[in-house]
């Protein structure tokens, strides 16, 4: 393997693509900002000095990919035909996840103007929230996947993911019988101490309406105790992601209940 960047010589120059054919290409990249749980639920509430973190960083994030070859000496001026900037609210992990995804017909990949757009959209992150949380950290900032090109496609979970035997149905411990799915539910800061637990299993046989609502019906028709989560200003997350009342959940999953503003 070499490295295209070098010469013969072993001196940096930038590729010359003129003779590749023009083919499409993608890339998409992740990376994340941790901020103090307190931080994650002003900007969620839309509560920061700085006024509309996301759009920002969303604007700013686009903006850099199409400018990444003013960033990286080596890069070529590419004419982008999409670029695209998420963000998802990761409660549990305290945390913001950006994924950027950028595309072009062309003759060498985009998998830089991904990254570029991931990092900037971090920094714009920490710049809009840094008055109430300097203590952020940019964290994982990666390439996922890339498409097209000599090369071939590329992707980081097909590389990574190792070969398993599918998993059994578990078994009840004292029955030995295939356990009864579940859906697994934590209560966080204020609703842990409220409730004096922090975890319960709700049998997905109890649920009538597959969403969160009806995980909270559930679980008060179940114990008056949890009559609480009807209260408006309970938030909650499957899966590590923010959701609504009508957010659709499957046995299995993860649901997290907490207060607006949580300590732990």
């Amino acid at each position: 393997m070499t490295l295209t960047h070098l010469n013969a010589r072993g001196e940096a120059h930038m590729v010359d693509v003129a003779d590749k054919q023009e083919t499409r290409r993608e890339a998409r990249a992740c990376g994340m900002i941790r901020m103090a749980p307190e931080t994650l639920a002003l900007l969620a509430e839309g509560g920061l000095p700085k006024g509309d973190v996301l759009a920002t960083a969303r604007i700013a994030g686009i903006q850099a990919a199409k400018r990444t070859h003013e960033l990286i000496p080596l890069c070529h001026a590419l004419a982008l035909s999409k670029v695209t900037v998420e963000f998802t609210l990761d409660v549990v992990q305290s945390c913001v996840h950006v994924e950027a995804n950028c595309r072009l017909n062309g003759r060498t990949g985009v998998e830089m103007e991904a990254l570029t757009a991931v990092s900037v959209a971090c920094l714009t992150l920490y710049d809009m929230c840094k008055a109430v949380d300097k203590a952020m950290t940019i964290e994982a900032v990666r390439l996922e996947e890339k498409r097209g090109g000599r090369s071939g496609d590329w992707s980081r979970e097909a590389v990574a993911a190792p070969a398993v035997a599918p998993a059994s149905t578990p078994l009840d411990p004292v029955t030995r019988q295939p356990a009864s799915p579940v859906v697994t539910v934590r209560f966080l800061a204020e609703l842990r101490e409220r409730l004096g637990r922090e975890q319960h299993d709700l049998p997905w046989a109890r649920i009538e309406q597959a969403d969160i609502a009806g995980i909270k019906r559930a679980l008060i028709a179940e114990d008056e105790v949890f009559s609480l989560l009807a209260e408006r200003r309970v938030l909650a997350a499957c899966n590590q992601v923010m959701v609504d009342d009508g957010t659709r959940v499957r046995a299995g999953d993860e649901v997290a209940f907490f207060p607006p503003v949580t300590g732990g």
